[in-house]
């Protein structure tokens, strides 16, 4: 039965991928804003699917944490698939920090490219830092929100990986305060996994974690912490 489930979502998932991805082209022409308001309901209505065909539900603890004076950093935990459709539904418009290849996957990239991510090589070294730094500083002053997985990719449930410094650095330079945001959704939706186990996905978002005038490792320190010991707690 999990399989039959698991099954039926990813064909519903493609089809519903390849329809936003022509469909969403001819908000090209339109203001960023109508872009990610229309590219959005492809995610609202995968984690509709989610629910649906899979049962997979999620509750949200801290969303009182969630400043509203200002863009922030999200820093979030990255275990599967599943957050890269829920922050959508969390938090105000934002761009991922991502590696570029993404941009390449046929009808998929289409739509994330109009999303104008800050799409890097993840290779490229100093070069890519200086890229999350400008572009990162471009996007948070026109009242977009920047979501990091720290991590650099998903890690299984139950493990850990030590924090990459971008998302941090981006975070001093720019002197934007930082939302940590933990959660398990690795356990139902695995890394890597076709299988979709139902359940309720526990996600909290922790206070905001001052940038300005604090350095990036101090600030990395602080969410890997909190990130690590609040996913310990939930899962």
């Amino acid at each position: 039965m999990l399989f039959l489930r698991s099954l039926l979502f990813t064909i519903s998932s493609v089809i519903s991928t390849i329809f936003f991805a022509i469909t969403c082209l001819v908000t090209i022409v339109l203001p960023y804003h109508y872009r990610y308001a229309y590219i959005s309901q492809w995610r609202y209505f995968n984690l509709w699917l989610l629910e649906k065909i899979c049962g997979i539900h999620y509750e949200v603890e801290g969303q009182e944490n969630i400043p509203s004076d200002g863009p922030a950093i999200i820093f979030c935990k990255h275990q599967s698939a599943w957050e890269t459709l829920a922050i959508a539904k969390l938090f105000p418009p934002h761009v991922w920090v991502l590696k570029r290849e993404l941009l390449w996957v046929p009808f998929f990239g289409w739509g994330l490219a109009l999303l104008e991510p800050i799409a890097i090589n993840r290779g490229a070294g100093r070069k890519a830092i200086k890229q999350i730094i400008k572009q990162g500083k471009e996007r948070l002053a026109n009242g977009r929100w920047v979501v990091v997985f720290p991590e650099g990719t998903r890690v299984a449930y139950g493990t850990e990986k030590k924090f990459k410094m971008g998302g941090a650095i981006l975070a001093e330079s720019s002197g934007v305060q930082v939302l940590p945001v933990a959660h398990n959704a690795g356990k139902f939706w695995a890394r890597r996994s076709f299988i979709k186990r139902p359940g309720t996905i526990k996600v909290v978002i922790g206070p905001v974690i001052k940038s300005d005038g604090r350095k990036a490792a101090e600030i990395n320190a602080d969410a890997e912490k909190w990130i690590n010991e609040t996913v310990k707690g939930i899962n």
